[in-house]
């Protein structure tokens, strides 16, 4: 059975005019019956709480075998180092300049069984969520979703590359997910 587990949970802090002061993004393993999988392995920040969970949860770092990239914003990709001999995935229009990523340029993509990679640009233009089929539907949503509010006030993130994409992307999510994983927070319910 697929299980998902969160390693640490990222934050967004802000400055009083609006600007990012802070920002680490929430790392998530994913475990099927054939893979180990990272998504999002955050900022150097986070590594000692990313370790700490891997111990706690009796996985081994060198087990991971895939890395998802939801986009190649440094929050989300300064620890992509702890994973060397993983394949990388990433969308198309993101950094070129990580050594044998695989770069995605479908809408959908199947990665594994009950995992499928899916392109929710808006944010930026290389953004995609995973789908995670296992206890409830998950959705690994990076910043398409990077705060909850976004999902409750149906707004898009406050930086994006287009807001139509960016609320097309949250209603694609909504529409499959049970539960939300944000880029920067708590999981939630989507019904709560």
């Amino acid at each position: 059975m697929t299980q998902l587990d969160i390693l640490a949970v990222g934050n967004l802090l802000r400055n009083e005019d609006g600007s990012i002061a802070q920002a680490d993004s929430t790392c998530v393993l994913i475990r099927t019956p054939d893979h180990t999988i990272v998504v999002d392995p955050s900022t150097k920040y986070m590594k000692p709480a990313v370790k700490t969970s891997f111990k706690q949860i009796g996985v081994f770092v060198k087990d991971v075998d895939m890395v998802v990239l939801t986009h190649t914003h440094s929050d989300h990709i300064e620890n992509l180092d702890m994973y060397p001999k993983a394949k990388v995935y990433v969308h198309k229009g993101g950094k070129t300049d990580i050594p044998g990523a695989i770069v995605i340029d479908k809408d959908e993509y199947d990665l594994c069984e009950g995992v499928k990679l899916v392109y929710t640009p808006g944010h930026c233009t290389e953004e995609m969520s995973v789908f995670v089929k296992a206890d409830r539907k998950y959705v690994v949503a990076g910043d398409a979703i990077p705060l909850e509010d976004n999902f409750l006030k149906n707004v898009p993130p406050a930086i994006n590359t287009d807001t139509r994409l960016a609320l097309e992307s949250i209603k694609k999510i909504t529409e499959y997910a049970d539960v939300i994983i944000p880029g920067h927070g708590f999981p939630f319910m989507k019904d709560q």
